[in-house]
């Protein structure tokens, strides 16, 4: 997994490309934890993610949960195949999903 991190102020964007597995998830939890201070407005492009798994997925709660104490967070350019995982598993329900 191809993990691009950008960022503006306290607006942070983070592109993924590649499969958010067991294998990679802890690559980006470690991004997030080191990234997310001071940071009021994350943006997940999901643009180039053919994959996630149950692992991707906690770590994207993980994710809502620190912003939702200091910001928003917002999942976008989500492709057919991710976003039938989020209805399935109801995180359409707890994401921000543009």
């Amino acid at each position: 997994m191809t993990i691009t991190k950008t960022q503006q102020g306290s607006s942070l964007n983070i592109a993924l490309e590649g499969r958010l597995d067991t294998i990679t998830a802890p690559e980006l939890e470690a991004e997030l934890k080191n990234s997310l201070d001071g940071v009021a407005g994350l943006t997940l492009d999901l643009k180039g993610l053919s994959y996630i798994s149950s692992a991707g997925l906690r770590v994207l709660l993980c994710a809502q949960k620190t912003m939702n104490k200091q910001g928003e967070m917002i999942i976008k350019n989500v492709n057919e195949t991710i976003s039938e995982i989020f209805m399935i598993t109801g995180f359409c329900d707890i994401l921000t999903i543009e």
